[in-house]
């Protein structure tokens, strides 16, 4: 029988510890009570109808938006208390966002919007270059390295932007209908693509999304319904 590690290395905080969360607009409470923790390489879907609250709690999971009360705690950092230029530099370096419209740069080529996270953390040319096209490979958009967003299909756009979250190895992917504006097949090869890669990288994923289909490429399913967040788990979502 093997001996147990005198020295065990210390275990990882979860990406997000997330208590009694509450968000109003105005006199509308849009969100309310919502605990959890997810952690590192986890992933979750949260479905719901329109209106529940989903893409508000990733708002306030980005540091996007602030939450009225509660704690959002990001690897240990308190999200909450840290000021808007901390928050910037997390999301450039350990949050990426994948969303229903592209929002790549349209003067930039393909390779150039998926640089572009690189050359804001200031990486050599060298070693931008390399991942550049070790992700544009990994995408399969390599043959339109040099061709401008409006010379790209939906789902070649996608690709792309997928590749612009994941070329700076982030802790978390917070994903907002992902595949709400692509057609039945292009929807399928994205997500087919964002699950392999997000398993590769061993990045976490909050995956908003109306569509079963894209949920079920997740570990686990919560429910956001009237602002409360259900299936969770027991506040609790890992491996």
């Amino acid at each position: 029988m093997s001996r147990p590690d005198p020295n065990p290395s210390p275990k990882p905080p979860p990406v997000y510890q997330v208590r009694d969360l509450g968000k109003r607009y105005g006199a509308v409470r849009v969100m309310q009570a919502i605990s959890f923790d997810l952690a590192a390489g986890a992933t979750v879907a949260i479905t719901g109808p329109s209106g529940s609250g989903k893409s508000t709690l990733l708002h306030c999971l980005g540091g996007v938006d602030r939450p009225d009360e509660g704690l959002v705690a990001f690897e240990g950092q308190d999200l909450l208390s840290m000021q808007n230029e901390s928050i910037a530099a997390l999301r450039r370096k350990k949050i990426a966002s994948i969303f229903q419209f592209f929002y790549l740069l349209p003067t930039l080529t393909v390779e150039e919007n998926i640089q572009f996270p690189l050359l804001l953390k200031e990486d050599p040319p060298t070693e931008r270059r390399r991942r550049v096209k070790e992700m544009m490979a990994a995408v399969g958009i390599e043959h339109r390295a040099h061709a401008y967003p409006s010379e790209l299909s939906g789902g070649e756009q996608q690709r792309v932007a997928i590749a612009r979250a994941l070329i700076v190895s982030p802790s978390v992917v917070l994903a907002d209908e992902p595949t709400g504006n692509l057609d039945r097949r292009n929807g399928e090869i994205v997500l087919e693509l964002m699950q392999r890669l997000i398993h590769q990288h061993a990045t976490a994923l909050i995956l908003v999304t109306h569509s079963q289909e894209a949920a079920s490429i997740c570990q686990q399913q919560w429910v956001m319904e009237d602002g409360r967040l259900s299936g969770n788990s027991s506040s609790r979502a890992g491996r």
